[in-house]
């Protein structure tokens, strides 16, 4: 019986290390660690902004590189893939910035709870979504709307 036990609990053991690998970690990186393509894209888009940070995680597969930044006072995050290319970009927005109808969608899809930090969403260039950061009491959460403010079938 206690053999059974041990087996069950190395094997749980084993079981969570695993999942914690599988599982897409943002790692912090240093700008030296970029590739080539990656600075290039990175000295382009950071003029006139401050560099805060850089990381690398790996997404569907792939691996990617994000620069985050501060551009006139609001947050910008660049993710690239390993040619360079722009994958997404999160870029901070006011609510009083938005269209009505974005603002309507935002506060309606938070309900009761507070609309903190706003974002647009660009996926390969193209303006896919508007997430907002949610605290409704002590719990945290993000919602998403479409460019319009519908409901997305799908986040983002």
């Amino acid at each position: 019986m206690k053999m059974n036990i041990r087996l069950c609990t190395v094997s749980v053991v084993m079981a969570l290390a695993i999942c914690s690998v599988v599982v897409a970690q943002e790692k912090k990186i240093t700008r030296a660690q970029l590739p080539a393509a990656v600075e290039k894209t990175v000295a382009r888009e950071s003029q006139g902004a401050t560099i805060n940070g850089f990381a690398t995680e790996i997404e569907n597969g792939k691996r990617l590189y994000e620069v985050e930044l501060t551009v006139d006072g609001h947050s910008k995050d660049i993710s690239m893939d390993k040619n360079g290319d722009i994958v997404e970009i999160e870029e901070e927005v006011a609510m009083d910035s938005l269209p009505a109808a974005v603002q309507e969608g935002l506060r309606k899809a938070a309900g009761t709870g507070t609309i903190g930090k706003i974002e647009s969403l660009t996926k390969r260039g193209k303006l896919v979504a508007y997430e907002g950061h949610v605290k409704t009491g002590a719990k945290r959460s993000e919602i998403q709307v479409g460019p319009n403010g519908e409901r997305l079938a799908h986040p983002e």
